[in-house]
């Protein structure tokens, strides 16, 4: 088997509910190019040079192919084109925009922003879980964690943390997915796939325009109140900066999130015995731990798909990638390194040093982090301690269509009944120091 031909199987839907084995063939070459030109690398070491290498660049106007298309781009529809977001820019446009970000996100500037939302975060968490007893039929409750529950949540979350209405989401949520399908390298060419996402987030962009034009001037606590309020010594982002970046976290404020909750219980409900030490509440760091070893072991990010490209020829692993090549980093690989990590495809919370990818590296470790290990952490404990004996209704259960951003579409669970929420707050620990 050609490693041309592994890559091809990593992207066929038949292979999403495990395609870790994929993997292994794939690492046996670090650095292999596909048909569309892309470099694909696999290995933990690569990676991480890669994650922290200037020569590799997050702006695709880089790429000629790119740049010759941005006309065609403009002017495909009409709709008004916004400026790149913070993660497809480099330094020192990148440091500015996501420096911003930060400022009304969290440390150093916001240092109680995520630490606040915690009781919020409690009580999205207990009200979801309290609405699985109204599925019961004849002493069975079914359910299904994606739908009634990894999904609602994060996305009340974000939407919070925004300042976005709630009831908006069915208004925004075939753009977020259109969005996460333009992601997809089985969805089309780079060209293609660029405009597709470009129109997605003009579009997300024109509804944060009309929510602002809404409110008359009327700021708040939330996010995107900060971003045009603005502080410190440097100016505020533009407004054109504010709606596309605005849109990217809409986005990834959520997507990713739900497939960490989904791939989570269900690795869970496969090793019960971690699922039971999680049910008792009696260590203190299990949830994190649990939480960093999902990262590695089933992360919501498998690869960043055309989302880099190099600004000069880089050699690596015994290959020349040229400048001005497309290049994949394949993160969900080069978590199960064999040559970083022992025993790479056994669950184990209890491993001592768990560098993993899960968040990528550098300078575009992922922006949500502090608030996605919280999440994350409160409804896998909430979940192991208030549901009566869960148990899987099919596994593997059926998965996105995304390769990259790869989680199930449905986890069904049959239960015996809801427990009553635990009148303390679950642990959780936000701070991780990335590789």
């Amino acid at each position: 088997m050609t490693q041309i031909n592994t890559w091809q199987q990593i992207l066929d839907p038949s292979h999403r509910a495990d395609p870790y084995p994929l993997y292994t063939e794939l690492r046996k070459t670090p650095v292999v190019r596909v048909e569309d030109g892309t470099y694909v690398v696999s290995t933990y070491r690569e990676i991480v040079a890669l994650l922290h290498d200037p020569r590799l660049s997050s702006d695709m106007r880089n790429v000629p192919e790119l740049a010759a298309d941005a006309p065609a781009q403009a002017a495909e529809d009409g709709t008004p084109t916004l400026p790149p977001t913070f993660i497809q820019t480099d330094p020192p446009e990148h440091d500015r925009l996501r420096r911003l970000l930060t400022r009304n996100f969290g440390p150093p500037h916001r240092p109680d922003r995520i630490v606040g939302m915690i009781p919020q975060l409690f009580e999205i968490v207990t009200n979801e879980i309290d609405g699985f007893a109204r599925k019961e039929r004849s002493g069975t409750i079914r359910v299904d964690i994606v739908d009634d529950f990894a999904y609602p949540f994060p996305v009340t979350v974000i939407c919070q943390l925004l300042g976005v209405p709630r009831e908006d989401e069915p208004r925004f949520q075939a753009m977020s997915d259109a969005v996460v399908k333009a992601a997809d390298p089985t969805t089309g060419g780079i060209a293609e796939r660029r405009r597709r996402r470009a129109k997605a987030i003009a579009d997300l962009g024109q509804y944060f325009a009309q929510l602002l034009d809404a409110r008359h001037g009327q700021r708040g606590d939330d996010l995107l109140s900060g971003l045009l309020s603005g502080d410190g010594d440097e100016a505020p982002m533009s407004s054109e900066e504010i709606l596309s970046n605005a849109a990217l976290l809409l986005v990834a404020g959520h997507e990713t999130t739900v497939n960490l909750i989904t791939n989570g219980m269900l690795t869970l409900l496969r090793h019960p015995e971690v699922l039971d030490r999680l049910r008792r509440r009696d260590e203190p760091d299990l949830a994190a731990r649990v939480v960093e070893e999902l990262l590695r072991y089933e992360p919501p990010v498998q690869f960043l798909s055309n989302n880099r490209n190099t600004l000069d020829d880089i050699e690596i692993a015994g290959t020349t990638i040229p400048e001005g090549s497309p290049v994949t980093l394949v993160l969900a690989s080069g978590s199960r390194d064999p040559d970083f990590v022992p025993d790479p495809d056994r669950f184990d919370p209890d491993r001592e040093h768990n560098e993993h990818l899960g968040f990528g590296g550098g300078i575009h470790y992922c922006f949500g982090a502090p608030l996605a290990r919280p999440e994350t952490q409160i409804a896998l404990t909430e979940l192991a301690h208030r549901l009566k004996n869960p148990r899987l209704v099919a596994d593997p259960p059926p998965y996105r269509a995304s390769p990259s951003l790869r989680g199930p579409r449905h986890l069904l669970v049959e239960i015996d009944g809801v427990n009553p929420a635990h009148p303390d707050q679950a642990p959780y620990s936000p701070g991780h120091t990335p590789p």
